[in-house]
């Protein structure tokens, strides 16, 4: 059956089909996430092994040295990192891109499975996890205030920010930097517990007790089951002073002989927004969610906050949406530029700018509906599948240029335009076909790759299959139909004006066939010179990007203490304060930055101070 002519003679159909896909792929591009790649997992693996009170020496001893010397073995390792800090010891496995992750945890679980043994006993079992992109922080914020001190800025933000934050969707943690936690002291009286008879190691061991929360099983409520859970955990001073403590002489309200209040335990970080003492949290998405549309979310709530609290002072520090965010444009921009250039090419070789109308109309109604199975596939808006589209945005007129060249063929032969559109149309039908399915052979491959290649081209694979087979579609169905009602018989001028064009490639060619050997000569040595080239060119995973930021990392000896290393931070941070193009500068003093792998763990002899840099364009 030849569609074509099918939609010439319904071209009702043809049009109100293609105006749903248009509506469907509007609405796919709306609802689709905005990110700045695909989510992906890297061949990362993170094995935790925590030892209670252990210090960084007898880790690497006991335990690092052993996890490396084991997993080093394995199929693919490119690199292993440790990290030790007291009581935990953290090592990342790195794979080479084309490893399957899945394969990688279980080798690694099979792997740190044959040493437990060799492990201390005492060390809590390791724990093997994956890495993934969505992990990263995604913004970092800063809180101060006046007259108010850190324990009081710490907790407005674990109780009051932090609450309302997680309820964002798309949030999959926010976490405070620095600050102070807090913490509920019990200080029991020794007279008041020698007359009670009642030892202090008792004591701890019946609040610790009464301190836990405990399962109560299901319940069927309202036609369904529910899980119950008994709370027997007291978070306040107050609370936990009622709790009744059996004695000799019976049940004793705890507040009776103990001073129980609120306290704050000793600091292990410390974050400075240029050089004054702030508490910060960072926010880090979940995985699927939108990056722009988190940050968004995250921005809106906050002003509501700050409305609300206006004696704090809430301040971005980091921030990798908004790149994400001007990235989108960017390439949307480019993807509009470029088809507007294809048309116009189109117009200066056809001279007709009913046909340039038709060339034009292939291009968002190949685009758009692409969008809708891009939504569908759970695809994002990120630098990938909108690469995809910008690289077939020319291809995709091709289909339309060639159904309408030789439509207009016909039109000079004195055809009027509905016999034109049937019979170029049913000429050309199989070539068409035929060349657009080559082209999908081509992209359609790469979304099959392996390892953290395939995850990057699985996007880009399909979305540039799908835009090239809607421009199949709109080039069988829209253009001849389109062609058949708009399309005028082709004047004389214009027949001059494309047999001069055609005389001067004719002349080209002529003297390339007339100097065949020569021509040839030179086609091979282009070939050869841009091969040599190849070479010179840097390689790399992706190319750097400005995210307006940069990170200095700080380690010092794993015995420095945190007042070391906030000491040298400070100067570090006032070195670097007075380069131009540096805004502004957050330290983050003992803990780990939120980089993949790191797990954002706290480390006394580590900082990472981030800089926030002046906007592109002014530096």
């Amino acid at each position: 059956m030849n569609v074509s002519a099918w939609s010439i003679r319904n071209p009702l159909v043809a049009v109100l089909l293609f105006i749903l896909l248009a509506l469907g792929g509007w609405h796919g591009f709306n609802a689709m996430r905005i990110q700045q790649f695909p989510d992906m997992d890297f061949p990362m693996v993170v094995v935790s092994v925590a030892l209670s009170g252990a210090s960084p020496q007898q880790l690497e001893s006991d335990v690092a040295k052993k996890i490396e010397s084991r997993v080093a073995s394995l199929d693919g390792v490119k690199k292993i990192r440790s990290t030790l800090q007291t009581g935990m010891s953290t090592t990342v496995i790195e794979f080479r891109l084309e490893k399957d992750l899945q394969e990688a945890v279980d080798e690694v679980r099979s792997a740190v499975g044959e040493i437990r043994s060799d492990l201390p006993a005492d060390a809590l079992d390791p724990v093997i996890s994956k890495v993934n992109t969505s992990g990263m922080p995604l913004l970092t914020f800063s809180v101060a205030a006046r007259d108010m001190d850190v324990l009081s800025l710490s907790w407005f933000v674990d109780d009051r920010l932090s609450r309302r934050l997680l309820g964002i969707p798309g949030v999959g943690s926010v976490s405070r930097v620095g600050g102070l936690s807090r913490t509920v002291e019990v200080l029991p009286d020794p007279v008041r517990l020698k007359a009670l008879g009642l030892p202090i190691g008792a004591v701890a061991a019946q609040v610790a007790a009464l301190q836990r929360d405990a399962s109560g099983g299901e319940a069927q409520i309202g036609g369904g089951k529910q899980s119950v859970r008994a709370l027997g955990a007291q978070p306040q001073a107050a609370a936990l002073a009622d709790l009744r403590v059996q004695t000799a002489g019976g049940a004793q309200r705890l507040g009776d002989f103990a001073t129980v209040r609120d306290g704050a335990a000793e600091a292990d970080s410390h974050a400075l927004f240029d050089g004054e003492t702030v508490v910060a949290f960072e926010i880090v998405r979940s995985r699927g969610a939108s990056e722009v549309g988190v940050m968004e979310a995250v921005e809106a709530e906050l002003a509501r906050i700050q409305a609300d609290f206006p004696q704090f002072r809430i301040t971005k520090v980091y921030d990798r949406a908004t790149p994400v965010a001007e990235d989108y444009h960017s390439s949307l921009d480019m993807l509009i530029e470029g088809g507007i250039l294809a048309v116009a090419v189109v117009f200066v070789f056809l001279r007709n700018w009913r046909a340039t109308l038709l060339a034009a109309v292939a291009l968002p109604l190949s685009v758009i509906p692409a969008f809708l199975v891009m939504w569908l596939l759970g695809f994002s808006l990120n630098i990938i599948s909108l690469l995809a589209l910008s690289l077939v945005i020319g291809v995709l007129v091709d289909d339309a240029i060639v159904e309408i060249e030789n439509i207009i063929r016909h039109l000079r032969g004195g055809k009027s335009p509905y016999e034109a559109a049937m019979e170029a149309a049913d000429e050309i039908g199989l070539a068409v076909i035929a060349t657009t399915f080559t082209l999908i052979a081509v992209f359609l491959p790469t979304a099959f790759m392996s390892g953290v290649i395939g995850q990057f081209f699985r996007q880009f694979g399909w979305t540039a299959a799908i835009a090239v087979f809607f421009s199949l579609a709109v080039a069988r169905l829209v253009t001849p139909m389109m062609a058949a009602y708009t399309l005028k018989p082709e004047t004389h001028a214009v027949a001059r004006r494309d047999s001069a064009l055609m005389r001067a490639y004719l002349a080209f060619v002529a003297v390339t066939l007339r100097w065949r050997w020569t021509t040839l000569f030179i086609t091979i040595a282009l070939f050869i010179f841009s091969l040599s080239l190849a070479r010179h060119l840097p390689s790399g995973f992706m190319p750097d990007d400005d995210m307006n930021q940069s990170r200095v990392s700080i380690e010092l000896t794993p015995d420095a203490t945190l007042a070391d290393t906030l000491a040298v931070s400070e100067a570090a941070r006032r070195a670097i304060a007075d380069v131009p193009g540096v805004a502004h500068i957050f330290s983050s003093v003992g803990r780990l930055a939120g980089d993949i792998g790191s797990n954002g763990g706290k480390s006394r002899h580590r900082a990472d101070l981030e800089l926030v840099l002046a906007p592109r364009g002014t530096r």
